[in-house]
């Protein structure tokens, strides 16, 4: 942490849905999340309360001073952003969803220099479900098939939802992986397989996120469940992440230290 001052934050896609959401909240927590900066390919459609620049080094040359970035921007714009915040020894945190393998290999990279925290939902909610679900596989996996399903507003262009993959990789995971995940099943005509992962995506109106992931035996079914009403926890989840990052070494951090670190607070 940078003292007692406000931590000053750099937000990467203020212009987007989720970057409007974070600046309105950061605005009210002047404590940890005052917004120094702000980024964006697309020019601000109104005034801000933060100078927006259109490209990395336009930011760079401001000489504005930040404490750790934000980044709810687009896969396409992660490797510039990396390479910024490498130069400037900057923390980030990359809650951007659509992250091909190459641009977790970016992340991974990066991570060697700068501490980062990605993660593809920032809800505490969900991260503690995601730790209920890995709980739950490990005792009934043997005899129940595992199914997620999620639902989004129809907007939204990734499907499966990253926080669906957050959900199955942590469940493989801790099944010893080589699982396959069936994303559609209407073009195969054959029973479930005992070791697969089933992952369906709703797209519709204007849900903000819904998740489940569910245990279906012969005698019983187990939902672990999760709705975000509002995008709000998200940027809550985000604002708290940067406050955890500011300050930390270098490394790949994750939702998990941060939930880690408040139970062990309280």
């Amino acid at each position: 942490m940078p003292g007692d001052r406000p931590v000053r934050i750099l937000l990467h896609g203020i212009e987007g849905r989720m970057g409007r959401v974070v600046l309105a909240m950061a605005e009210s927590m002047p404590d940890r999340t005052v917004v120094a900066a702000g980024m964006d390919w697309v020019l601000p459609t109104g005034p801000r309360s933060c100078p927006v620049f259109p490209d990395a080094a336009l930011f760079q040359a401001s000489g504005i001073a930040v404490d750790v970035v934000i980044d709810f921007s687009h896969p396409s714009l992660l490797a510039a952003l990396l390479a910024m915040c490498t130069d400037l020894s900057l923390p980030v945190v990359v809650a951007t969803t659509g992250l091909s393998p190459e641009h977790v290999r970016m992340v991974d990279e990066a991570a060697a220099a700068i501490p980062i925290l990605r993660s593809a939902n920032l809800s505490l909610g969900i991260n503690l479900m995601k730790s209920l679900s890995v709980r739950a596989a490990r005792l009934l996996a043997e005899d129940f098939d595992i199914e997620i399903v999620e639902a989004h507003h129809r907007r939204k262009l990734d499907a499966p939802s990253g926080t669906a993959l957050l959900l199955a990789d942590a469940i493989r995971d801790s099944l010893g992986g080589d699982i396959p995940y069936v994303l559609d099943r209407h073009a195969e005509r054959r029973p479930r397989d005992r070791r697969e992962i089933g992952i369906q995506a709703v797209r519709g109106g204007g849900i903000v996120g819904e998740h489940t992931v569910m245990f279906a035996g012969e005698e019983e079914i187990l939902e672990i469940r999760h709705a975000a009403l509002t995008r709000d926890v998200f940027a809550r989840g985000a604002l708290q992440a940067a406050r955890f990052l500011a300050g930390k070494p270098a490394g790949l951090y994750s939702m998990d230290d941060l939930v880690r670190e408040l139970s062990d607070r309280d």
